[in-house]
């Protein structure tokens, strides 16, 4: 797929339902009882794994119109009676290890290739010391394994990294645990998971640190289904947004996105940076603030991204960069070595993607430097499955002097089935 350079970009899109929210509604309405309804869902392929998922392990799962779903949970996970393939969703598999891991049964896991090479021991480990127990059946550290669960005991673990799945993963394993289940985390991560337990019904302690704080969770709980809202996801809408700062003569509104402060990093960057934002019509859906951002072409300077708001920030990192290769001066991203175990290396993809385009980048084992300028553009660049790599490129395109193609456009469906479309109805050049 190429994109090519573009006249100004206009109009107001929606952002897609956010990924992280779509997962855990699925998984929470699976385990809990009665009936569970989500408006919004995103409709990608890692999430439409997930509701697969929760129908294996014995809910019904009904699809009533665009983004409208019903989970009608049975109080618990049952024995699927086949492997439970994640697709290329790191989120979905360790959560559902984690919830599957409270209920005694034996459950296989396996993914796609991209998924077969991402670290489990991050959840396995601390599963592990709660009671489950877990084969790996290829190779260690990685999917395919199979989990036995049930006869847990609640754990304090503390977080070597700030990581919602591993804390989401051993709390949903604590609702059935015994005793009571405390997660402290260093840096904060996403807090949905705590959230959307408290829409089911659990309650959940939250103890502040300064930059960090404990979460604990009493084992036994039961949830109830609930109403579920999934608000517009900012990492989707980074996108559209990104080709608003970056295209001249562009503004570009997406409505709808989530402003949970623990996701909203980029944007923060963006406007260290200059960058022309503005947030209306803030209000509340789902229990999250959300509102409408509008983006206009802005002249970038680089800066120094704080290393304490990777977490808040860690899926964005490839689109600060491609904007940061039209800004003036260095842009330093460090403290995000996480990157590198994601849907695949994505600091050495970007620097290769980026230098592929004639953009100046620094690779460092922990981070990396992009010095911008005009963007020349011209490269052909390999995603290596991973959609974040392949959007970022395509939105560099939009305003490098040459055409930019990316060899795999495919996975973009994973968590934006409607990427092409939205960026060409803004007047994006974008095609096969």
């Amino acid at each position: 797929m190429t994109t090519r350079r573009s006249p100004a970009l206009t109009g107001s899109v929606r952002a897609p339902g956010d990924k992280s929210m779509s997962h855990r509604s699925m998984i929470l309405g699976a385990m809990a009882t009665g009936v569970t309804e989500v408006e919004g869902l995103l409709e990608g392929d890692d999430v439409l794994a997930t509701a697969r998922a929760a129908e294996a392990f014995g809910a019904q799962v009904e699809r009533l119109g665009q983004g409208r779903w019903r989970i009608t949970g049975r109080g618990g996970f049952r024995s699927p009676d086949s492997v439970i393939d994640c697709g290329n969703a790191g989120t979905g598999v360790r959560l559902l290890m984690g919830a599957a891991a409270g209920y005694p049964i034996t459950a296989t896991f396996d993914g796609d290739a991209s998924l077969r090479k991402r670290p489990m021991k991050r959840v396995t480990v601390p599963l592990a010391d709660m009671g489950a127990s877990f084969d790996w059946l290829a190779a260690e550290d990685r999917v395919p394994l199979r989990l036995t669960g049930g006869t847990l005991r609640g754990i304090d673990y503390v977080q070597t990294v700030a990581s919602a799945q591993i804390k989401s993963a051993i709390l949903l394993a604590g609702l059935n645990a015994e005793g009571v289940t405390t997660v402290a985390e260093p840096e904060k991560s996403r807090d949905h998971t705590e959230r959307m337990l408290r829409a089911f019904g659990a309650e959940v302690g939250v103890e502040d640190h300064g930059e960090g704080w404990s979460i604990t969770l009493m084992g036994g709980q039961p949830l109830t289904g609930t109403f579920v809202a999934v608000p517009g996801d900012p990492s989707s809408a980074a996108f559209p947004l990104a080709a608003g700062l970056v295209v001249p003569g562009s503004v570009v509104t997406v409505e709808g996105v989530m402003l949970n402060p623990l996701r909203t990093g980029l944007f923060d960057t963006w406007l260290e940076m200059g960058a022309d934002l503005t947030i209306t019509n803030r209000r509340m859906a789902g229990g999250e603030e959300v509102g409408d951002i509008t983006a206009r072409h802005s002249a970038l300077k680089g800066v120094v991204a704080p290393e304490d708001r990777a977490a808040s920030m860690i899926d964005e990192y490839p689109i600060l960069a491609a904007t940061a290769a039209f800004a003036e001066g260095r842009t330093v991203m460090r403290g995000v070595g996480e990157m590198r175990v994601k849907e695949s290396d994505r600091i050495a993809l970007m620097v290769a993607g980026l230098r592929a385009c004639g953009v100046a980048v620094e690779e460092e084992p922990e981070g990396f430097i992009v010095t911008g300028g005009p963007v020349r553009g011209g490269g052909t660049v390999h995603t290596a499955h991973d959609h974040r790599i392949a959007m970022s490129h395509l939105v560099l395109g939009l305003a490098a002097e040459e055409p930019v193609t990316v060899d795999d456009p495919d996975m973009i469906a994973t968590s934006f089935p409607g990427f092409v479309e939205m960026m060409r109805g803004l007047g994006g050049e974008i095609g096969g």
